[in-house]
């Protein structure tokens, strides 16, 4: 995970976290490809004070040499639209902790459109966000099946950011590049006969 002031290597690798609305609740997944003394992840929300709440705990692996997933639903919220930042809080079997980067959600909005927007920052290093939109429509009134693939310039898959079935919806996925050479990437957005394909720049 990401947290300033430590550059060894740390013992729980977090490669995704994203935020979600639907109906007024946020829901927050994230993806762990491998752990070491994982104790589990404190979720917390910003507060309109800037503060940091814990709004939930999720118990981790442990030991893991295989992707994990895990996710959270934030049920508590008092603005039904308002943009909520979320982080997660590592915590170790020997109690120290680390702190993830963070996403940001608008509880309330509604898509009105299919969008992929361009990733911010671009260039970056090493982590950019991707917002993408999924709209409520008649042709798709039930979750879609949603791809969010990075590929590189010879049209190889890099990494997948998001592969599953999403409601209709604003989304932030954050975008880790540390272990990425400097270059030109693509990544590329299927939701239904939606399909989009969009550059960054990653600038080490």
């Amino acid at each position: 995970m990401i947290a300033e002031g430590i550059a060894s290597p740390l013992p729980v690798e977090l490669i995704n976290l994203s935020a979600e609305s639907n109906g007024g609740n946020v829901t927050i997944n994230w993806q762990t490809a491998t752990e070491v003394n994982n104790y589990g992840f404190e979720v917390e929300r910003s507060t309109v004070k800037g503060e940091w709440l814990k709004v939930g705990f999720v118990e981790g692996a442990g030991n893991s040499n295989s992707p994990k997933e895990y996710s959270f639903t934030d049920n508590n919220l008092t603005l039904t639209s308002y943009f909520y930042s979320y982080r997660l809080k590592q915590i170790d079997l020997d109690g120290s902790f680390t702190y993830s980067i963070e996403v940001k959600v608008n509880s309330g909005e509604k898509a009105s459109e299919f969008k992929l927007e361009q990733n911010y920052p671009n260039p970056f290093n090493p982590t950019t966000t991707i917002k993408y939109s999924i709209p409520t429509t008649h042709s798709s009134p039930v979750p879609l099946h949603v791809s969010l693939v990075v590929y590189n310039l010879l049209g190889q898959e890099v990494t997948t950011l998001v592969n599953e079935q999403k409601p209709a919806g604003n989304y932030e996925v954050k975008f880790d590049a540390s272990n990425l050479s400097s270059g030109v990437y693509l990544y590329n957005l299927q939701a239904g006969s939606y399909n989009k394909t969009m550059k960054m720049n990653l600038l080490k």
